[in-house]
């Protein structure tokens, strides 16, 4: 039974609360500023993402421009830590939308974290297998019992075990040292390492004469996972409509993007800074069509990635409950901008296996 004291407490609220104006009861019906999460450093001062769909939108300020006349600012904000990072502040309320890989995406799902995803920024991503250049390793196979590097928890993680997996490896079959992106580098620069995981950055390793490359996903695409740029769903349901032309810029930046006329200015913007060179981007995207890497369309190839990123995150035990796909994507902010664009049959889309569908 309450107490007088519970009582007289509560009366006196909902005295205070029935005596303000309506207008100051509702939700404001636009935010004061929007918080972006990068999970990555950044490169650059300012720091810029340096690299797909995203850095268009920084370098271009598509959200800048979209939002100037509402005075609403755009906070970027990078996280050192990754994938983890993100996801804290994300549960802290710290950031409204955040660009993240598959695994920390999912991480973050699962664990009850209210997000939509509402945006592919990376279709085919490409993971790297490096070793030292005079190692007698020829294979992925080969490096059971080794040291190897990633970053637990990131996009990465998943990437490697992935492709441990397709060579008949498990996790723990090799030495994992959990490391970041750059202090991974620096440990295998140092001889510390017996292999590393990474992305493009790689490369440079590679043309300096210290790495030589054992295996990639450029031709295995179904070993690829998308990134994905997510919502925090109290954000999204009290503005919808400042959440339907976040989307709307990204769609315009990876249009511009994804126009093979664009293709040199895109691969200079990248190369602006950090240690990825314009020709590394050349040969990264060589032979593609630029509108099939950076497609925002959440296409039958997109969602049996998607689904098989989370399978694979709960077999590796990354995850202790699965989560259900069709309930975490949210396409409609996406359809609407296409169909604003009029972009709905810019981009191809793709079947499960990676093949072009007519």
């Amino acid at each position: 039974m309450m107490d007088r004291r519970t009582l007289l407490t509560g009366g006196l609220a909902a005295l205070a609360a029935s005596a303000l104006p309506g207008a100051l009861l509702a939700a404001p019906a636009k935010p004061r500023v929007i918080r972006f999460g990068v999970s990555s450093a950044g490169v650059g001062n300012p720091p810029r993402s340096g690299t797909g769909t995203l850095d268009v939108v920084q370098a271009h300020r598509y959200l800048e421009q979209e939002f100037a006349a509402d005075g609403i600012a755009v906070k970027w904000m990078f996280f050192k830590g990754q994938g983890p990072a993100t996801n804290e502040a994300m549960s802290n309320g710290q950031i409204d939308f955040v660009s993240q890989g598959a695994l920390p995406s999912i991480i973050g799902r699962a664990a009850g974290l209210d997000t939509r995803v509402v945006y592919i920024s990376g279709a085919r991503g490409n993971s790297y297998v490096g070793v030292p250049a005079d190692s007698t390793i020829k294979s992925v196979k080969e490096l059971r019992g080794k040291r190897v590097a990633f970053n637990k928890g990131t996009a990465g993680h998943l990437s490697a075990i992935r492709i441990l997996d397709l060579h008949g490896l498990t996790e723990r079959d090799v030495r994992v040292i959990n490391l970041e992106p750059g202090a991974a580098l620096a440990a295998f620069q140092s001889g510390d390492l017996d292999a590393i995981f990474g992305g493009l950055n790689l490369l440079n390793l590679r043309n300096k004469g210290v790495l030589r490359l054992i295996f990639d996903t450029r031709h295995t695409p179904v070993a690829t996972a998308p990134g994905h740029v997510l919502v925090r769903q109290p954000f999204a349901e009290q503005y919808p409509d400042v959440t339907r032309r976040v989307v709307t810029s990204l769609v315009r930046a990876a249009r511009w993007s994804s126009d093979d006329a664009n293709r040199d200015a895109l691969f200079s913007l990248w190369s602006q800074f950090g240690s990825t060179s314009k020709a590394m981007y050349q040969e990264e995207y060589a032979g593609v069509a630029m509108r099939d890497r950076l497609t925002p369309l959440a296409d039958p190839f997109i969602l049996a990635r998607q689904r098989e990123a989370i399978a694979d995150a709960y077999r590796f035990k990354l995850i202790r409950r699965t989560i259900d796909p069709a309930q975490w994507l949210d396409t409609h902010y996406l359809d609407a901008a296409l169909k604003e664009l009029k972009l709905e049959h810019y981009w191809s889309r793709f079947d499960a296996q990676g093949r072009r569908l007519t």
